[in-house]
């Protein structure tokens, strides 16, 4: 019996870097993604933080899942710097992350440049027009 189509949580299982932003979304290993991206050692997901303005414990929570492999967490908060919360920030501290917020596009260079250097890295990236 036909189950019809099935909607998954988008999810690539490998790391790779970010080919291209914009236009509301991101390119990266021959695919493209609309929305807002984790980029994690299990692999690049899609991610829809509840308000992108003010970013909480709640939606980074697949980030401590896997803090254990995560020294550098790079923040792209969209066209504008926007500070992390400070008890974030302090999570993240407790969780031996050091956290970096900065524009998408400035997350997306440094982020393809620590992972051609093999270390640590993460990033929580907010898709820009």
């Amino acid at each position: 019996m036909a189950k019809g189509i099935e909607i998954r949580d988008a999810h690539f299982p490998g790391r790779a870097p970010i080919d291209a932003y914009g236009n509301g979304g991101f390119r990266f290993a021959d695919m493209s993604h609309r929305g807002s991206i984790l980029c994690l050692p299990s692999g690049i997901h899609g991610w829809a933080p509840k308000i992108e303005t003010a970013l909480t414990a709640e939606d980074l929570a697949l980030v401590f899942k896997e803090a254990a492999d995560i020294e550098i967490l790079l923040v792209g908060t969209g066209t504008e710097l926007r500070r992390l919360p400070q008890a974030l920030r302090d999570l993240l501290r407790e969780h031996r992350i050091s956290s970096d917020p900065m524009s998408t596009g400035a997350a997306v260079r440094t982020y393809n440049v620590l992972l051609a250097e093999d270390r640590a890295v993460a990033a929580a990236l907010i898709a820009v027009d």
